[in-house]
């Protein structure tokens, strides 16, 4: 029997799963900009419980929106992982360093599990990025390619309520 590709998943206890993904960058880097146009690319799609947010870095606030969620996916920009992108479950970090500068996404499920008592999964979607030295708000030809992978992936990883992407991280 084939999937209903706009079936909700559900999380523990029958209610729907409920997936923050936060696409963090700055658009006017260049290639920096992949977390927030994989955050856009998401939105569209318009998936039942996944609500998207692009910051241009992590904060404290992004743990209280955590909190209110079963799973994190955070994307951004990579310039040292395999193309096209790489996928991986994070853990919260205890130890946290508050600065006026942005988190790290373990840091940010630290706060949200240490702080407000909230344990989402949490992933990191780290897509390939080729030009970062510049200014200007449009990709790379490459970065735009890697872009469309990664989103294509983790738009099918959301439906399956991620799944299948915690089975076999890339």
């Amino acid at each position: 029997m084939e999937r209903d590709p706009n079936a909700t998943p559900f999380a523990s206890g029958g209610r729907p799963l409920r997936v923050l993904v936060l696409g963090f960058g700055n658009p006017g880097r260049l290639d920096d900009g992949l977390g927030p146009a994989a955050a856009r690319a998401i939105e569209a799609a318009a998936i039942p419980g996944v609500r998207t947010e692009a910051p241009y870095q992590l904060e404290l606030e992004d743990a209280a929106l955590a909190a209110e969620h079963d799973a994190v996916v955070f994307v951004d920009a990579s310039r040292t992982e395999s193309p096209p992108f790489g996928f991986r479950e994070v853990r919260p970090r205890t130890h946290h360093e508050f600065t006026t500068h942005s988190l790290a996404p373990e840091a940010v499920l630290g706060v949200a599990r240490d702080v407000l008592g909230a344990t989402p999964r949490g992933f990191v979607l780290a897509i390939r990025g080729e030009e970062f030295d510049g200014f200007g708000e449009w990709l790379s030809a490459p970065a735009a390619a890697h872009l469309g992978a990664a989103t294509r992936f983790l738009e099918d990883a959301l439906r399956s309520g991620l799944s299948a992407a915690c089975a076999s991280e890339v």
